[in-house]
């Protein structure tokens, strides 16, 4: 600059704003959330009349510990749900809830009494109980407070809790809806069995590892051939073979299954080592598709197969046991096996047979109860064999810890001894675990409380159907959305298939079973159904508790004279936490104020494991009570896996902890990590993809902050109706047309990565790279009243309402910092408002499209430009003054209708339809346009550096005629 050329630099409108580069977060959102507490956004918002209700219905996590990367996961989806249709104009109701009882909090204080050496059953129950209630009211207050860091909005001072005296109430009085309804009975049936913690585990609470099991095939000697048209005696003394990776359950085998549908022969080995265990001789029944698998485990050298043997042939066989006639066994296994047809029995793997201990399996005890067999009881609740079983008593399948016991070893030496084996081996499979002690499991036949899914309940519920199954499938189909949709598939398959619901656990802590029984002749089982019994229960639950029933004379109080000289018993069993849970329709959606009066949610919102969690169970006892399901939709995400998509694990190193995050980036990173995932499969999580989410989070700050920079002082009185804007402002109006319409519907289909991504393109792309660019130069070198400047003002203000409110329900902390910086104020928040409206007539199609081919073309001006700076034959955009050849006569036209030279961001600009020539630029995506780099002629105006012929001849030295006509 010349010494005697004005410095103009503080006549230009340069963006004034306060707004940080650097957001703070980690330091700054705390200040937020206090801020929101004290103005009660919740309840503020709660108080807008006329507003339909939406209400996400909360699925209680466990308060049993920090929480971890999938808690901030869903507890972030959830916010966005709820402010989302909050923004959208419906009165969004949260009331987040905790699920206090049940084994994961039951196990953490008998881990307390054991590292003290103290026996948990030695307590009175209701101490313990008590401990588990303190126990969880802690972490509860944790829990809160960390999901509160997150941003996440709520009726946190009154959450729910399974564990509230009222909620308890309202579990057993759904309970006994299933009593009085004729679905509860007893039975005696195999189930998932924890030894470790002593107690049935439901299928929600079962997952799959790998487990090195015994592998045994055992011969069961034909001793019966029926004598019928067909029957061979040939196959008297013939040994069927079967094959099972549970030795245990050998000592509890009540027949054979084959399949009829399968292929059979009747084998003799020819050739074997003379110290094998199958010898020359030996003849075996065997499925043809398994026989060769079969002889080579047994070493046999050379077989030869003598005939097919027809499924009539072995309906008529009977088996002795393997320990029939052991010395020692005092009788115990004296007893026929009969052969019975099975469809479960397959030639995959195995023998094709199927030895079969109806106490000890599925298949078993449906096969079992086909055809009366007997059920066992040899098993205890520790995992041991009954002390007076011979040869076994007392030794334990797993032990204490979920190491395995003796019981598998005795047995096999057992056989061994008797020549009851013809091979063994171990096999790497998978294998049922319990998800808490992630101990193996067995299925055992014990006593439990079953809600029978398929007996007709008789409420006159009837119109999804008579039963739970058929009310729950219809629901499916009829009543819920479901997203992802593959979510419908996954909960059907289970409903469809899934066995009676076992209710009764083992165990101290939760809501008991409330009813009363009377044995009778044979253990047949009464129970006792009386409104008034239940009544008394409900009113000393909703006062007291559920303790109250485990007090001394708990029976007497409830039941009249009459009733306890009758004999009735109390039921001391627990009620499987899912069903608590399950209930939460009742006392929250229904019950409460802040609820809806027909319990049923908009929407449940958990992980993919709750379609055999809390959505399955959720959907069972509302089937049951309602006579349909409570939600109207159903979303599921994935899990939360690290960068290398591997699952998270404190053994690995390779978990991310929520509060780590937030200290170092803050929650809005969190949050905005949430957003740009796709939440309907695993995401991925660790440094470096969070490093990627917080290059993004910059870039949309700096959007937003030439915004506020350039509303500085912006008034109402200089709008500009869009009628009267130029082509470029109206362009940014349809595209925010455009956006309405893709942000409100997919924020109503929970697509919060399209919404996400559609912003964050607009802003980054059209906006910053595009408009901003553009605009920058009338912003700050326009004259204050110009009509191109005010115009700018005006969309940015029109851009300001949307973008803020829009992106809040994702970035609540960033949004509302964004929004206080416009609006300061006890009473501001972006929080409060909603969506604006915005004109469906600001879209215009046509005016889009002729934008379209302007941005084509300018893509090659830019391009031409570029590589000019690039070999450094100029240093900014505004010393070219290029020539663009434009073949497309209307492109041409539309260019020469504007100021192309300012949308290109160079001096000048030469429009030509001449051919285009050899040496110009080109782009190949865009054919027909050429350019050709020139320099600018003139010279630069010290005010807004454009390079022009008239700087130097106007009133201000130095300027160009735009600036000097600027400044007056």
């Amino acid at each position: 600059m010349c010494a005697d050329t004005p410095d103009y630099k503080d006549t230009l409108n340069l963006p004034q704003t306060e707004f940080p580069m650097r957001a703070g977060l980690p330091k700054r959102e705390p200040e937020w959330l206090a801020r929101w507490a004290e103005m009660d956004i919740y309840g503020r918002l709660r108080a807008k009349e006329g507003r339909t209700p939406f209400i996400l219905h909360d699925g209680p996590p466990y308060a049993n510990g920090h929480l971890h990367i999938g808690h901030a996961l869903n507890k972030i989806l959830k916010d966005m749900v709820v402010r989302s249709q909050q923004m959208m104009g419906h009165d969004s109701r949260y009331v987040p809830g905790w699920d206090c009882h049940g084994l994961p909090i039951e196990w953490k204080i008998e881990e307390q009494y054991r590292s003290k050496g103290q026996d948990k059953d030695e307590v009175p129950i209701n101490d313990f109980r008590a401990e588990c209630r303190k126990f969880a009211e802690g972490w509860v207050d944790i829990q809160r407070e960390e999901f509160k860091r997150l941003g996440v909005t709520g009726n946190w001072d009154d959450p729910y809790l399974t564990m509230n005296y009222d909620a308890e109430a309202v579990i057993a009085e759904e309970f006994m809806k299933f009593v009085m309804n004729g679905s509860l009975y007893q039975g005696s049936k195999p189930v998932m069995w924890s030894v470790v913690e002593k107690t049935a585990l439901a299928e929600a609470e079962v997952e799959y590892h790998d487990h090195q099991s015994h592998t045994i095939w055992v011969k069961f000697p034909v001793i019966r051939a029926v004598e019928k048209t067909g029957a061979r005696s040939d196959l008297l003394g013939v040994n069927v073979v079967i094959w099972t990776t549970t030795p245990w359950t050998i000592p509890s085998n009540r027949a054979v299954a084959f399949n009829p549908g399968l292929s059979y022969g009747l084998y003799e080995v020819t050739e074997a080592p003379e110290d094998n265990w199958a010898k020359t001789g030996d003849r075996y029944l065997l499925a043809d598709n398994l026989a060769a698998d079969v002889f080579g485990a047994a070493r046999v050298e050379k077989y030869a197969r003598l005939r097919d043997v027809t499924a009539e042939q072995l309906d008529l066989l009977t088996c002795a046991h393997p320990f029939r006639g052991v010395e020692g066994a005092d009788g115990e296994w004296d007893y026929d096996v009969p052969m019975l047809p099975g469809d479960h029995v397959t030639d995959e793997a195995g023998t094709g047979f199927v030895h079969t201990a109806p106490s000890h399996g599925a298949d078993d005890y449906i096969l079992g109860v086909k055809h009366g067999l007997v059920m066992t009881h040899n098993v205890l609740e520790d995992g041991s064999f009954r002390e007076d079983m011979p040869f076994f008593g007392g030794l334990k399948i797993f032990d204490h810890k979920g190491k395995e016991g003796k019981a598998n070893r005795a047995v096999i030496d057992k056989m061994v001894e008797g020549d009851a084996l013809i091979a063994r081996g171990r096999i790497k499979h998978s294998y049922p675990h319990s998800w808490r002690s992630k101990a193996p499991l067995i299925f055992r036949n014990t006593p439990q409380w079953f809600v029978a899914i398929d007996r007709e309940l008789g409420d006159g519920r009837d119109e999804y159907g008579k039963t739970i199954r058929a009310r729950a499938l219809a629901s499916i189909d009829e009543l819920v959305t479901w997203t992802p949709q593959s979510g419908r598939n996954r909960l059907h398959s289970m409903i469809e298939a899934r066995p009676d619901w076992v209710l009764s656990r083992q165990r101290a802590w939760g809501v008991p079973l409330t009813c009363f029984v009377k044995r009778g002749a044979k253990g047949a089982v009464e129970i006792l159904r009386d409104p008034d019994v239940n009544a008394k229960i409900v009113a000393a639950f909703r006062e007291e508790g559920a303790d109250c029933w485990f007090d001394a004379g708990a029976a007497a109080r409830f039941l009249s004279p009459e009733q306890l000289a009758e004999g009735w018993e109390k039921v001391t069993d627990i009620l499987d936490v899912w069903f608590d849970s399950g209930s939460t329709h009742a006392f929250v959606l229904r019950d409460r104020v802040d609820g809806t009066p027909d319990g049923i949610a908009d929407l449940y919102l958990e992980g993919t494991d709750q379609h055999r969690g809390w959505f399955h169970s959720s959907m069972l006892q509302s089937c049951g009570t309602k006579g349909r399901a409570p939600y109207k939709g159903v979303l599921t995400h994935g899990f939360t896996l690290d960068e290398k998509g591997m699952k998270m694990s404190k053994s690995l190193g390779n978990t991310i902890v929520p509060e780590q995050v937030v200290k170092q980036y803050g929650a809005d990173i969190l949050r905005l990590w949430v957003a740009q995932s796709d939440y309907t499969a695993d995401q991925r999580i660790g440094p470096e993809i969070l490093k990627n989410v917080a290059d993004s989070y910059r870039r949309l700050r700096n959007t937003l902050r030439f915004m506020l920079g350039n509303l500085s002082g912006y008034d109402a009185a200089e709008a500009v109706d869009p009628s009267e804007m130029p082509d470029l402002e109206r362009w940014v109006l349809h595209r925010l047309a455009e956006l309405d319409e893709t942000v409100r519907k997919g924020y109503a289909a929970y697509d919060f990565q399209g919404v996400f991504q559609s912003l964050f393109q607009f802003c980054t792309v059209d906006l910053s790279a595009f408009y901003f660019d553009i605009r920058k130069d009338a912003l700050y070198c326009d004259a204050d009243g110009s009509l191109r400047r005010r115009a700018a003002r005006t969309v940015l203000d029109i851009l300001f309402h949307r973008l803020t409110t829009w992106l809040a329900p994702m970035l609540v902390f960033t949004m509302e910092d964004v929004w206080l910086d416009r609006f300061p104020g006890n009473d501001s928040s972006v929080h409060l408002v909603d969506f604006p409206d915005t004109p469906q007539d600001w879209r215009d199609d046509a005016l889009a499209a002729r934008w379209a081919a302007i941005r084509d073309v300018r893509r090659v001006v830019t391009g031409a430009i570029e590589i000019e700076r690039r070999e450094k034959n100029i240093g900014a955009s505004l010393e070219a003054a290029p020539v663009v050849h434009v073949e497309d006569a209307d492109v041409l036209a539309q260019l020469r209708g504007l100021d192309f030279a300012d949308i290109c961001i160079t001096s000048g600009i030469q429009l030509s339809n001449d051919p285009v020539p050899g040496n110009a630029f080109r782009l190949t995506e865009q054919p027909g346009v050429g350019v050709v780099f020139e320099r600018a002629q003139g010279e630069k105006c010290q005010r807004c550096w454009k390079i022009l012929p008239e700087v130097g001849h106007t009133a201000h030295a130095g300027t160009c005629k735009r600036c000097s006509d600027a400044l007056g």
